[in-house]
Formats: structure tokens, sequence, C-alpha cells
């Protein structure tokens, strides 16, 4: 099949998945269907708003569809008359197979890690979460349970000390936008094939799995060691971010904490202990170490930088962090 007869139907809908779509169209692939989330309120004003990719599809004229069901019948009867030859997956919810099997060229999925490692809904914030030191993307072909199909191709990335979930989300971004034009042009060539991921997992690998992240599982644990706290915050931020409570006054304040550094050895401290140090330093004692906070915001007020945030508000009768 020649390029430009070739009808893809591409699903996803956050801000990682535009780059993707704006590759295959500056590639000049043929983009015959958008299937995005259903537009819904959001912000303070809780004002309707579109998802990412439709913004871009309708800005390219692109055909877009918003089912709330993958199963409803008019759905799949206006996926039929768009005739894919080939369905494009990044970062969109589950398929059923009545869709993932439609196209005869199939339905292959980005996902932000290295297969078989990093199944799941939030494979970035875990990677860094647990300390890895690379990472990086995977193309496959979707079959029933998920993150387990077949694989197409992989791109590693390396994880910096410093990198955050949201910084390695942008590099995972722009690279596996050029690994799904990679994947599909060696598609439409039949240049391409597809290993099971039972053949990458040896006998003593341990699988890591990146379930999804909700508020309470981003409370931080001061008994951890310094390291590993560090580790949880850069792996929530600057999304959902990781936080905690400060205690003083008869009150509890909540703060997030999105930026900070392994400071001095904290021998003798009690766990979760408050430390201030002239006007721009917060400490936390963990099990070893002090963690000195950098970035931070009070529940209610926006993200500031330590020193900021200390000319604006009091801690000196806070004195553990619960």
């Amino acid at each position: 099949m020649k390029k430009e007869k070739l009808r893809i139907v591409f699903m996803g809908t956050p801000e990682f998945a535009v780059e993707t779509l704006k590759k295959l169209v500056s590639d000049g692939y043929k983009i015959v269907g958008v299937i995005t989330a259903p537009d819904k309120p959001a912000g303070r004003g809780r004002k309707i708003a579109e998802s990412a990719v439709k913004q871009f599809a309708k800005s390219h004229e692109i055909p877009v569809l918003q089912p709330f069901k993958l199963k409803d019948k008019t759905f799949l009867n206006e996926l039929k008359t768009l005739q894919a030859d080939l369905q494009i997956v990044v970062a969109f919810r589950m398929l059923p197979e009545v869709v993932w099997a439609m196209p005869p060229l199939g339905t292959f999925n980005l996902h932000a890690s290295l297969l078989p490692q990093y199944r799941g809904a939030a494979p970035i914030n875990w990677a860094v979460i647990n300390g890895e030191t690379k990472t990086g993307v995977t193309t496959f072909f979707i079959e029933q349970k998920i993150d387990t199909g077949n694989i197409l191709f992989q791109e590693e990335v390396p994880i910096n000390q410093d990198d955050t979930a949201g910084n390695l989300h942008d590099k995972l971004m722009y690279v596996g936008a050029k690994l799904v034009s990679k994947t599909v042009g060696a598609i439409l060539s039949n240049q391409h094939s597809a290993q099971a991921q039972k053949e990458l997992i040896s006998d003593t690998e341990q699988l890591r799995p990146a379930p999804k992240i909700y508020k309470d599982d981003c409370r931080i644990n001061w008994n951890m060691s310094a390291k590993n706290v560090y580790n949880f915050i850069r792996g929530l931020s600057p999304y959902p971010a990781a936080w905690s409570e400060l205690v003083g006054d008869n009150e509890c304040r909540k703060i997030k904490i999105f930026r900070a550094t392994i400071g001095k050895p904290s021998s003798g401290v009690g766990v979760g202990t408050l430390n201030i140090e002239g006007k721009n330093i917060i400490r936390i004692a963990c099990a070893d170490n002090y963690l000195e906070i950098k970035e931070l915001q009070l529940a209610g007020k926006k993200r500031m930088p330590v020193d900021e945030f200390l000319r604006g508000f009091s801690l000196t009768n806070y004195k553990k962090c619960q």
C-alpha cells in the first residue's frame, strides 16, 4: 500500500498524544478521524473544556468522535465508516476487542516505558519514584490484556538524577512521536516483526507495575530514607504532587512539595522534625538525612520557591510534619 492511500484513525486525549498526532500529520500521513474523550468541565469556573487532541484535530479539520461508551452501536458504526487501515492509540482508555480488531493492519499503542516493565496508567511517575536510571517508549500491537501485546519497537531514554515526572514526560513525548511515525512506516512497508513480551522476561526479573496514582498515594512517608523521599517527590512533580502536613497552633496545614534536595544527616532527630534556618531554608528529617525543601505550595496558595514562601508565612510554631 502506498503512503497516501493509508487511512489512519488516531485515538488519544492529553497533550502527550498531541505531539504524536502532529508528527503524523507533518509526515504526510492521512488521518481520517480522531477518537478522544468527551468534553468535560475543568478549572475553577468549571467551564466545558475540549481535550488537547480535539483542539489540534479541529485546527487541522480532522473529523472527531467522542464516545462515552466504546461499545455503543452508533459509535461503532461511525468508526466503521472511517474505513481505517490502521489505528494508533496514545494515552487513551482501554479498548474493547470490537474496536482494536477492526482495521486490517491492526491497532498499535505507544506506551511510556520499556515494556514489559511498568505496565499500567502511570509509567512515567513510577519509574522516577522507584529511582530508575533509564526508561523509554514502546510501540506494541494491542491485545485483550492491557499493555501485554507483542512489541514492535522501543527507544531507550535516560533518567537524570534531577529529572521530575514533568520533564521526563516531555522527553518521552517527543521521542514517542518519532517512534510512532517509524512504526507506521515499518508496518506500511511490511518491514517489522512483533516480539512476544514473555520472551523479554527472564526467570529472575521482577516486573514493576505502574498503577494509577490517587491522592492518598501521594502522602509523604518521612520514615523512608531521604533518597526515597526525594525520588517520591520528583516522581509526582508537578502532578499530582507529593504532599504532607505542617502541624502547629492546633491546626494542620497541608503543603505540596515540588522540588527538594538531600541535605545533611539527621541522626538523633525525630523523623518528621521541621527545621527552619534563616529566611530561605526549610528542612524535614527523614530516616537518615534531612530533606531540604526548595519549592512548595500551601493549600489555597500559589506554588512558590521556599524563600518567597517564608517571607509570607511564619513556621515558627510548626514543629512536626505528620
